[in-house]
């Protein structure tokens, strides 16, 4: 059976459509070889036997690297959609088809304080899903990384991807009954005295909050900061000070009461967790099937 009639009568050599891809998203001729375990020399062989090939530029080459030509940029927007459904076929192909395997990737506070503790259910509901869980703040390649969805903290800004918001979160001020028991809260200008701990990763922090009332900073330094949500809250259960922090990730301490919400009226609503995925994704029956129990678990719909 041919297929002459369905194919062009030349299709580009894999190898140079790797070496495009890799060039444009790194910039650098250089980069894109050390990640393709060959020299800047093939790299740049392969460009110029790609450019040939389309007859047109696809890079405009300067002393800091290399940028995109108009051409370049919707050339990479279609052939990186079919390397990276090349990597789906491969890998289905090669894994075992009794079980479905669903690759996460999460915010290390989410994964830790929000997902880690309903995996159970998760795999209750569905046993015939291997589940595997990556964290860390770094934004991963979804092909090359393996990556069926990303839950990214941060402004939603990923035009190229699919984007699921998580709604209903919000910024509170929290402390341990202890603490508040010596250390009354009446008005948002009572804390001001208090000793404080920043956390560095959320999107509101107590400058703004503080603005917010018409109050300035506190003059005293924080008295802890960290960069991860899940130790600032470990740090506030402790009593070691007043938290401003995501009542979404904090929802277990606030169940068990290991914490309190402060002066409930305080508080600043705010869309910082995501469920961001390849449009393509949205087709794997282990993609759908997790979102679908994110909506349960959330008791809400993912807004698009």
């Amino acid at each position: 059976m041919s297929l002459s009639g369905d194919l062009p009568a030349v299709l580009p050599p894999l190898k140079a459509i790797q070496a495009f891809e890799q060039t444009a998203r790194f910039g650098n001729v250089a980069r894109a070889a050390e990640v393709l375990h060959l020299t800047p020399s093939a790299v740049s062989h392969q460009l110029a036997k790609l450019e040939a090939m389309i007859g047109r530029q696809l890079f405009l080459r300067t002393a800091r690297g290399v940028t995109l030509t108009p051409v370049g940029e919707q050339y990479l927007a279609e052939v990186s959609g079919i390397l990276h459904s090349l990597a789906v076929a491969t890998e289905r192909a090669t894994s075992d088809v009794s079980l479905d395997c669903l690759r996460l990737h999460s915010s290390p506070s989410f994964g830790l304080l929000w997902l880690m503790p309903r995996l159970e259910q998760f795999r209750e509901a569905h046993p015939d899903i291997q589940l595997n869980l990556s964290c860390s703040y770094e934004s991963l390649h979804f092909s090359r990384d393996k990556i069926d969805v990303d839950i990214r903290h941060g402004m939603p800004n990923w035009p190229s991807y699919e984007v699921r918001t998580i709604r209903n979160e919000k910024i509170a001020v929290l402390a341990s009954p202890e603490l508040l028991k010596k250390r009354p809260i009446r008005v948002v200008a009572d804390l001001l005295e208090c000793n404080l701990i920043l956390s560095e990763a959320t999107l509101i922090k107590w400058p703004q909050l503080f603005a917010q009332h018409g109050l300035s900073r506190p003059e005293k330094p924080y008295t802890l900061s960290f960069d991860r949500s899940y130790m600032t809250l470990e740090a506030a259960s402790h009593g070691l000070g007043f938290a401003l922090e995501s009542t979404l990730l904090a929802k277990d301490y606030l169940a068990s009461g290991a914490l309190i919400e402060v002066t409930p009226g305080v508080s600043v609503a705010i869309t910082a967790h995501h469920l961001v995925f390849p449009k393509g994704h949205a087709s794997f029956p282990r993609v759908r099937r997790f979102l679908q129990w994110m909506q349960n678990e959330l008791g809400h719909e993912l807004n698009y």
